[in-house]
């Protein structure tokens, strides 16, 4: 269960002076609507006007059973489609049957597959699990092309890691404030993701993070404003179709306002109806706006929008009453992923797509295992021919959300070539043009949150510094960029929850150096019971400030770490750990860039939530 509302929900008394009034008003505008894609509307099947006749034509001569499985988006384990590596055959095995993606086509014929990290070796690697899996899939007899889809972020939700071009995030990227950054960074996503195969990014969040103790979105949204919010999810569905693949909005009704992660439980959302409507809704409204072609839905619980207790992903009345009816949207509507808390507690697995398909969703991703570790796959897919052959779906239902997904990858290209070019993919991916473009954004996101002591900007040259906290690899990064810079940097990394013997080394070692850096991630977390962080990352830090020596801290993810330690001076915020971000961190740490972030959200004090330590908006500067 979610804390209750005066504890969870830290900061959204604090939004409401900050809303983006004129945003708001213009989205309500008339033609607000009309960048929305044409496409299928409402429940109704492929029988209205409008339709290609090509797909009509595929979408009849498909049994039941094949329209089924186009609805279903699958994961799969395995670097290629053809793998015969004894443990991807083994995992594949428990969950379908099969040994590979090759074999789950010609057994089930899915809409898609999607990436994990597991699947990625490096973009060459990836473009070849690609073209394998469209070949599997146009060798069938209908010759579909696939979905092939993943989540890419930017900033912490990254599948696809270098040498491919890593976007510094949401929230960093609104605290950099420039639209046309979060534009160019997602064209350059959707261009490498296309490269590799990838057609369709779970991407971007137009979640609104009103609750700083978020446990699943946090940096992942753009921020706290839902103007600020609207306006960069706008911008980068712009260029994730420029760079050529689905951009899809996520998670709707808006994730923002939660202390339960629905991965592992049943999130509550208590917006009133017309909080939502402030708050939650104008992103997703903006993205229909400018012809979002597909979005996410949320396995969270609003009362106010479906008092029935069902998540949002099994809501009639949120899916279709809202999404479809209310706001016009005309698209494909994909489940968050099926495997979740959120979605599986209230209902039995076999009866979750064809609900899921009742509400009004169109694509059902990643089927569940059971206790045993045996796919329900085959089962669902089946449940969901059986609700048509007893007629508690129609078929003709089941024709509309096949002819959207359909249409979709007709609009992106793939019925006339679903193929990455295996030869060019290095003239694509992690280009230095990339490369340069994603540093000279990042570096606009670094904040400065507070420099109280002015220990910052250093000076280069002699001097011995201590770097300690989170990460191994992020506490080594950036004591490179420190020792690059003439200092002598001892890294002492002592983890997410360190306990009193690290502390108590970290602090032996600090007293012998002139400065300490201390990295953070998610400090904020600090309850001492399963599942949360603890209060280690704080107690360190404090016992740092308490030697007396200058110390530097470097939140590395969220950025209101510095409630739980407000004793400290000097404060920067960089909202990722890409290698990006460390080098934008070292670079404000010596002053070669002045920090010209600032905050997307309001921090506000860890005890009294109506008291703000730092505004929305505030980021320090260095004078000249």
């Amino acid at each position: 269960m979610n804390r209750p509302r005066t504890r969870r929900r830290w900061a959204v008394g604090l939004t409401a002076g900050i809303l983006a009034v004129t945003a708001l008003n213009a989205l309500d505008a008339p033609g607000a609507h009309a960048g929305t894609p044409p496409g299928p509307g409402g429940p109704g099947g492929p029988g209205a006007h409008g339709r290609d006749p090509a797909l009509l034509r595929i979408l009849r001569s498909m049994t039941l059973e094949e329209k089924a499985a186009q609805l279903f988006v699958l994961q799969v384990y395995g670097t290629s489609a053809d793998t015969s590596d004894p443990a991807a055959v083994a995992a594949n095995r428990r969950l379908y049957g099969v040994d590979n993606a090759a074999q789950v086509i010609a057994r089930y014929r899915p809409g898609g597959f999607i990436y994990y990290s597991d699947n990625v070796r490096d973009p060459a690697q990836v473009a070849a699990f690609s073209n394998g899996i469209q070949r599997a899939a146009l060798a069938q007899p209908h010759r579909v092309p696939a979905t092939i889809a993943t989540d890419q972020e930017g900033g912490i939700v990254a599948r696809i890691q270098p040498p491919a071009t890593q976007s510094p995030g949401a929230m960093a990227l609104a605290a950099g404030r420039r639209t046309g950054d979060a534009r160019a960074l997602a064209r350059i996503t959707g261009r490498e993701l296309r490269a590799i195969g990838v057609n369709q990014d779970y991407a971007p969040d137009a979640d609104v993070n009103t609750d700083p103790a978020n446990p699943v979105i946090g940096v992942r949204s753009f921020g706290s404003d839902p103007g600020l919010v609207a306006g960069m999810v706008t911008a980068q569905l712009g260029g994730y179709r420029a760079g050529g693949v689905t951009a899809t909005v996520k998670h709707f009704p808006g994730h923002g306002d939660t202390t339960t992660d629905s991965h592992t439980g049943v999130p509550t959302i208590d917006h009133t109806r017309a909080e939502w409507e402030r708050l939650d809704l104008p992103p997703f409204r903006a993205a229909i706006a400018r012809g979002a072609e597909a979005i996410m839905t949320a396995h969270i619980v609003v009362p106010s929008l479906d008092p029935s207790g069902d998540p949002a992903t099994l809501s009639r009345p949120i899916l279709t009453g809202i999404l479809r009816e209310q706001l016009h949207y005309r698209g494909v509507i994909v489940t968050d992923a099926l495997d979740m808390q959120g979605v599986r507690d209230k209902y039995g697995d076999e009866n979750i797509p064809v609900l899921a398909l009742e509400a009004g969703a169109d694509v059902l991703l990643k089927p569940p295992a059971d206790a045993d570790g045996t796919g329900l796959f085959p089962r669902q897919l089946a449940a969901v021919v059986d609700a048509v052959r007893t007629g508690r779906l129609t078929e003709r239902r089941i024709d509309a959300s096949v002819y959207r997904i359909l249409d979709l990858k007709r609009r992106r290209g793939l019925f006339r070539d679903p193929y990455a070019d295996e030869s060019r993919v290095g003239r694509t991916v992690g280009t230095p043009a990339h490369l340069a473009a994603a540093q000279r954004a990042t570096d606009r996101t670094t904040t400065l949150v507070r420099n109280d002591a002015g220990v910052l900007p250093l000076r280069p040259g002699p001097r011995d510094v201590l770097v300690t906290g989170w990460g191994v690899a992020t506490t080594a990064a950036i004591g490179t960029e420190i020792a690059r810079r003439g200092a002598t940097a001892t890294v002492r990394q002592t983890g997410i929850s360190p306990g009193p013997a690290q502390i108590d080394q970290a602090v032996a070692a600090a007293r012998d150096q002139d400065l300490v850096v201390a990295v953070t991630n998610r400090a904020w977390d600090a309850e001492d019971e399963p599942g949360h962080n603890g209060p280690g990352q704080m107690n360190l830090v404090k016992a740092l400030i308490a030697t007396g020596k200058p110390v530097v801290v470097i939140a590395v993810r969220d950025p209101y770490d510095i409630a739980w330690f407000p004793e400290a001076a000097t404060y920067l915020a960089t909202y990722s750990y890409t290698a990006e971000a460390l080098r934008s961190a070292g670079k404000a740490l010596f002053g070669e860039l002045n920090p010209s972030g600032r905050l997307p959200v309001a921090i506000p004090a860890r005890d009294d939530p109506g008291t703000v330590l730092y505004p929305f908006g505030h980021g320090l500067r260095y004078p000249h």
